[in-house]
């Protein structure tokens, strides 16, 4: 095998320097152990429901619109490029970066916040947990062990946030949280990957639904600026080449903005391990000037489009559908298929939490269906 690890930076993560899986595994002879933990990601349960999994808009809404999965390939292919120029591991980024919405809810943030509602009294519902649960705990897939059991860095990765009192039930993962560290510098590209995505393909999405308009846009100065360079660039250019010229040259901004910014930090703090990259503040970020201009676009998108009153409607709709499925289930746990009936009742909350965010958009609106109505469900 082509020891590719050794041409990495002296603060990035190596497979041979890992702090090693939960359960102990010989070594793959064809592949890194951070390649071995992006495959199990890749044909693990999960990851394949994401396709039916959406962003903003409800899997039934358009053929068109990203989904959790295609988000997730676009986020490690940014994360890739960041990872490849910065000389860290590409590998760890991209499996921290295919599994980070792993745990995610049917219908987005939308049934994540009604899911915690509905877990408030019983220990509340962290998407970034449930991630790192999936892949700890609920994916079945091996004899040995529960879980995907993935390396310690890709686990790092995945849970980019944690409430204190759940970091305290995670021993030396739960540490940073605690102690107030940062992730290795591959978990934290990971992150600003997600952001870069989202933000500018929600922009592309919200275009095509016709929820925004390139007039509503100009108020955004990031936008302004790349639109009116492409436009010189392409005289007369109008729809759907006029939106791709200016989200990919925004997209592109940000990773050149944010591989500047990040290398002088390098050169400042000079981190000689990804211990040291845990020690000290965040290294991967944008210039002062580029983070202004990517928060004013993500409150512009929050303003308009995700507090758009038809993607309300839908949220609404999506909020009642996981609240109504959870205290149906939680009235009778006979409704639940058997796997998700512990035999501690006091358990039972979180099975149905583990049950619902396992759920497909369509999946929890058929599970919807067959609980509520007489109709038959096709």
């Amino acid at each position: 095998m082509i020891d590719y690890e050794a041409s990495l930076a002296p603060f990035a993560a190596r497979s041979a320097d890992s702090r090693g899986r939960r359960y102990p595994e010989p070594e793959p002879p064809t592949r890194s152990e951070f390649q071995r933990d992006r495959d199990r990601i890749i044909h693990s349960t999960a990851f394949r429901r994401l396709e039916y999994k959406t962003q903003v808009f409800v899997n039934h809404e358009g053929d068109l619109f990203r989904t959790r999965l295609t988000h997730s390939l676009e986020v490690a292919q940014i994360a890739r490029a960041i990872a490849r120029n910065l000389r860290v591991n590409e590998d760890l980024v991209e499996a921290v970066s295919l599994a980070h919405d792993l745990g995610h809810t049917p219908f987005g943030h939308a049934g994540q916040d009604a899911l915690n509602a509905c877990m408030r009294e019983y220990g509340g519902f962290e998407h970034n947990l449930q991630s790192l649960t999936v892949v700890d705990e609920l994916e079945e897939h091996y004899g040995g062990f529960n879980g995907l059991n993935l390396c310690f860095e890709t686990r790092e990765g995945i849970l980019k946030h944690c409430s204190r009192a759940n970091a305290t039930k995670l021993g030396e993962l739960g540490q940073r949280f605690l102690r107030g560290h940062q992730p290795g510098i591959e978990a934290q590209i990971a992150n600003l990957a997600d952001e870069i995505a989202y933000n500018n393909h929600d922009i592309d999405d919200g275009l095509r639904s016709g929820l925004l308009t390139l007039e509503q846009l100009d108020e955004v100065a990031l936008w302004r600026h790349f639109c009116d360079e492409a436009r010189l660039a392409w005289p007369g250019i109008t729809g759907r080449r006029l939106v791709h010229e200016t989200t990919r040259r925004i997209i592109n901004a940000l990773i050149v903005d944010l591989i500047a910014t990040t290398r002088q930090h390098i050169s400042d703090a000079s981190p000689s391990s990804p211990d040291d990259v845990r020690l000290l503040g965040p290294l991967v970020a944008f210039s002062a000037k580029m983070r202004e201009d990517a928060t004013q676009l993500k409150c512009f998108l929050f303003d308009n489009l995700y507090r758009h009153y038809v993607v309300m409607r839908m949220t609404g709709k999506a909020g009642r559908i996981v609240s109504e499925l959870f205290s149906a289930f939680l009235d009778d746990p006979r409704l639940l298929p058997p796997s998700y009936r512990p035999g501690d009742a006091a358990d039972q909350p979180r099975w149905i939490s583990h049950y619902i965010a396992g759920m497909t958009d369509r999946y929890a609106i058929k599970e919807y269906r067959r609980l509520f109505t007489i109709e038959p469900v096709l």
